[in-house]
């Protein structure tokens, strides 16, 4: 049995999905005005994770991550870069790409763009204006939270209590503060769109609504976020949803945990933003998925050089460890405690992960394992029997850690450029190059060892 933390019902609950064996899952992706950090990666890798262990347990997994490639923040910086809106969307979705490969992150079922569904945003406010849960101001149409008396029930507070949050847009003639804007009237020098109110674009709220229920249906598995969407994003997402419906929207919403930078918060003004690229030039994207595993998807985590070589080092074990078997050649059947490990370590393996994705403890479990196996090889040489049987379940679980045996991905390209330019020298008979490029490899804090088998690399400590 899977408990997944639900934020609606702000306890664990049984994941129970809507058809058997079948999964919708819908992540709000980012808004493509600037290249992907440290947050983004946090987000896209923690419910890679749950979408990964969900396929491994056997479900067949919907899963949507939209590009929001129309807002205020696009407009602003296409400005600012004088280009318009779609060359700058064209532009930044590639780098997401790029960056979310690095960290192994599966592509999508399908990745919407905003702009794609201009139609269904438009279809989903026609319905929500038969229900008479919109009004007109001279700037757009707008929803009016009190058509939908439930408003307030994911952040669990009540409309009268509720603070005014990002992108809900400030306007006097508002019929209530917390009211949002479906559809924006065109500005001059903005993209635009026909629409039966006159031209204009769609609010950012009812993109997501418009894409998500178009995509996966009226009623979705699950709905993942950052806990900054929880309000106003995904509040006005189920008033506008289940106003139009008259359905249920979400029956599990989760949300990942902030990230701060030396116990601040990450943000441009205090000047510790950090981009995933350019953490990617210094470092694996291996590293920086397995920093994120380390600390449960719904907890805090406290970003710093200290935890980015914790991280390196911790990998470097599993690696080490995965490298020592790979080379065992003694001939021989499986032995029995072997096989009484892995089902032990299969078992606790799968516990952690069931409890709400519990990747710290997921973890643990592997370690108890590498620490028996490596007991034991001490007391009985282990057989290619074992070593088949253990790279089995290690390649089993990779299926959702994707930190073990991704290739290409372990060092920084330039890292792995040298050590290629050193068996091109080595095949080539130059021994002199290739010590030449074994030492610049040491002064990086890399040992390279050639055996029979190629060669093979692990990091300095």
């Amino acid at each position: 049995m899977i408990s997944i933390y639900n934020t609606l019902t702000r306890r664990k609950n049984e994941f129970k999905p809507i058809t058997p064996k079948k999964v919708t899952m819908y992540l709000c992706g980012p808004t493509v005005y600037d290249s992907a950090h440290l947050g983004h990666g946090r987000s896209a890798t923690a419910f890679d994770v749950v979408r990964r262990y969900l396929m491994y347990k056997g479900f067949d997994v919907n899963f949507v991550s939209n590009y929001t490639d129309i807002d205020d923040k696009m407009i602003n910086r296409a400005n600012e870069k004088k280009m318009t809106v779609k060359e700058l969307s064209e532009k930044v979705i590639p780098m997401y790409k790029r960056d979310y490969g690095d960290l192994n992150i599966l592509p999508a079922t399908a990745h919407p763009r905003a702009t794609a569904y201009i139609k269904q945003i438009i279809d989903l406010i026609k319905k929500l204006e038969k229900k008479g849960a919109t009004y007109k101001l001279e700037d757009g149409i707008y929803f009016d939270v009190s058509a939908f008396p439930e408003y307030g029930k994911l952040s669990g507070q009540k409309i009268e209590d509720l603070k005014m949050g990002a992108r809900i847009q400030v306007n006097e003639n508002k019929k209530n503060p917390q009211d949002f804007a479906l559809w924006k009237n065109e500005k001059p020098g903005e993209p635009s769109w026909d629409s039966p109110w006159g031209k204009g674009r769609p609010g950012w709220h009812i993109e997501c609504s418009a894409m998500s229920t178009n995509l996966l249906g009226d009623t979705l598995d699950i709905h993942a976020g950052g806990a900054d969407l929880i309000f106003p994003h995904h509040e006005c997402e189920i008033a506008q949803s289940e106003c139009a419906t008259g359905k249920q929207f979400v029956n599990y919403w989760m949300h990942n945990g902030f990230i701060n930078i030396n116990k601040e918060k990450m943000s441009k003004s205090l000047g510790n933003f950090i981009t995933l690229q350019d953490l990617i030039k210094k470092y694996s994207g291996n590293v920086i998925r397995f920093l994120y595993l380390q600390t449960h998807y719904r907890s805090p985590i406290n970003f710093s050089e200290d935890l980015i070589t914790q991280s390196i080092n911790t990998l470097e074990r599993i690696h080490d460890f995965v490298r020592k078997i790979e080379q065992i050649d003694n001939t021989g059947e499986t032995h029995k405690e072997v096989k009484t490990c892995i089902e032990y370590a299969k078992q606790k393996f799968e516990e952690n992960m069931n409890d709400d994705f519990e990747t710290p403890g997921a973890l643990a479990s592997l370690f108890e394992f590498i620490k028996t196996i490596n007991k034991f090889n001490e007391e009985v040489s282990l057989t290619t029997g074992d070593k088949k049987e253990i790279i089995d379940f290690l390649k089993k679980i990779d299926q959702v850690f994707a930190v073990i045996f991704t290739k290409g991905n372990d060092l920084p390209k330039e890292l792995e450029a040298i050590i290629k330019k050193r068996e091109k020298a080595r095949a080539n008979k130059d021994w002199q190059k290739s010590d030449q490029l074994r030492n610049e490899l040491k002064e990086k804090g890399i040992f390279v060892e050639d055996t029979s088998n190629g060669t093979i690399w692990k990091r300095m400590n």
